[in-house]
């Protein structure tokens, strides 16, 4: 069976520079000197440190720039109000926090995408997989990147390919591949779990805000009541009611509007890594399931005495 070693073209392809997927200088994490998340999973500490800093740039532009605005003064009369602080705070830190994840996944998503225009695999049509080209191939992916494991798709031609050139099963590659599609599908899951804490989190400090406002304000209301004839004290606890509702409907609209733009975001990045997957998926069944064949192998001894003796 004629063999395809990999040509020095291949090898140096476009892509061909070594160092060109060095994860521990690539990733956007291990760059800023935080340990990088797998794959694309994101180290939260660095994520909620950028949603801390974007929210206190957020306050200083509220209170020095955009309260003298007259078109963005409302906004920041509703960021500025004392009463709504406890629910307004944490609600735009969480969102800013959830951004923040997001942006870094896709940072990362795009970091992984360059695996896919690697020549880890000869294009020619005539090339095949065998349990020695196997093994070149294997050699071929660890010399392009610092360790397949950082990658996707170079992990799972690195544990496909192992597999077949240590056992020589054809089956076992497509079972392994599909079994490490499925993990790495819940990975890619499991990545989103903090970040959909944080849409429910933020409209439940929302609510929160609606309720202890409208606490405030039938407080007040009652005051009111109280007053009788007394129109001063009458105007100073309306002011009260109506603070108390200003508190319960800005904290809400707040926390929604924070939550809608958290969940269109995680739809798209989610749509986005979804489509890396697939193609994930058609790389390696155009690669290296449509490539596998088993070397020829002598006929086993026991075989040939077993026909001598039945002859």
């Amino acid at each position: 069976m004629a063999q395809f070693p990999i040509s020095k073209k291949t090898a140096d392809g476009a892509s061909g520079n070594s160092d060109l997927l060095a994860w521990s200088q690539g990733d956007i994490e291990n760059r800023f000197g935080f340990k990088g998340g797998r794959y694309t999973s994101v180290n939260h500490a660095f994520a909620f440190l950028i949603g801390a800093l974007a929210t206190g740039i957020l306050y200083a532009l509220m209170l020095f720039v955009f309260v003298h605005v007259p078109g963005l003064s409302p906004v920041a009369t509703i960021y500025m109000r004392p009463s709504n602080q406890f629910a307004v705070i944490p609600a735009t830190f969480f969102c800013f926090g959830g951004l923040a994840i997001l942006f870094l996944k896709g940072k990362k998503i795009k970091f992984q995408r360059r695996a896919l225009d690697l020549a880890a695999v000869p294009t020619e049509p005539e090339f095949i997989l065998t349990e020695t080209t196997a093994a070149t191939v294997l050699a071929r992916i660890h010399s392009m990147v610092d360790h397949p494991r950082h990658f996707i798709l170079l992990n799972r031609l690195d544990r496909a390919l192992s597999n077949f050139k240590n056992i020589g099963q054809v089956g076992d590659v497509s079972a392994i591949l599909r079994a490490q599609a499925e993990n790495d599908e819940d990975q890619v899951a499991s990545s989103y779990t903090v970040v959909n804490g944080l849409v429910w989190a933020i409209p439940v400090l929302g609510f929160i805000g609606t309720v202890l406002g409208l606490s405030l304000a039938i407080g007040r209301f009652t005051q009111t009541l109280q007053a009788a004839g007394d129109l001063t004290l009458i105007r100073a606890s309306l002011q009260g009611v109506t603070g108390g509702l200003a508190t319960a409907f800005e904290s809400t609209l707040v926390a929604l509007t924070f939550t809608l733009i958290l969940q269109l975001v995680i739809t798209f990045q989610q749509k986005r890594e979804m489509a890396f997957l697939d193609e994930c998926n058609d790389y390696c069944h155009s690669h290296i399931i449509s490539k596998l064949r088993l070397a020829d192998r002598k006929q086993p001894p026991f075989a040939t005495n077993a026909t001598e003796t039945k002859s």
